[in-house]
């Protein structure tokens, strides 16, 4: 890695304007990929969490498939604006779908009935740490990212174009592509409204 872990925390954004060339090579995409699945944890070890890894004509067809979709609900005056925006994440290189495996959890729930409830809070808590460390991953290597929520619209095509199986519950889409805009600056809350400290010694 060849920036600090302090510098990516600042310098992690979402990036709209993306265009189809990488920073990587596939491959390397293929390697974060896989490390992000390998370490991020998870309850009592036993993750849920799964990736689909979009390139070529097979992101765009994720993106021509949202866009069909979403022209068959959006009202046909606010529909331009939609597409604009669909028609940008399209535009990049890759996409990962991230999903979660819905018999793991109903099975960690069989196995551990006093903490039935918990576990698909815990499966969503290790979902986002995953999403975090994939985008956080592909900004050190110099590529813009975003995260997408067009679930549940989007799930039924998903899954039988890339054959799927059922229990695979589609939770976001994280399009990516070498940065060709730079985002707004961002804003931020007080920290005093959002942090307190108590020190006893």
């Amino acid at each position: 890695m060849s920036k600090d872990f302090y510098i990516i925390l600042k310098e992690r954004r979402s990036f709209y304007g993306i265009g189809k060339e990488t920073t990587i090579s596939t491959e390397h995409i293929e390697e974060i990929i896989e490390n992000a699945l390998q370490y991020t944890p998870s309850a009592f070890n036993t993750p849920s969490s799964r990736i689909v890894l979009l390139f070529g004509e097979d992101h765009n067809k994720l993106w021509d498939i949202t866009k069909k979709e979403f022209q068959e609900i959006v009202p046909l005056d606010q529909f331009p604006s939609v597409e604009e925006k669909i028609n940008s994440f399209r535009n990049g290189y890759g996409t990962v779908l991230f999903f979660e495996d819905i018999n793991v959890i109903e099975q960690l729930q069989r196995n551990y009935d006093l903490y039935h409830d918990n576990f698909p809070v815990w499966a969503h808590q290790a979902s986002g740490m995953l999403q975090y460390i994939v985008w956080s991953s592909l900004e050190i290597e110099g590529l813009g990212a975003s995260l997408q929520h067009y679930n549940p619209i989007i799930d039924r095509e998903v899954k039988n174009h890339w054959r799927l199986p059922s229990n695979w519950k589609l939770i976001a889409q994280m399009p990516f592509g070498k940065p060709i805009s730079v985002p707004d600056k961002r804003e931020f809350t007080s920290i005093n409204e959002r942090l307190k400290v108590f020190k006893s010694y």
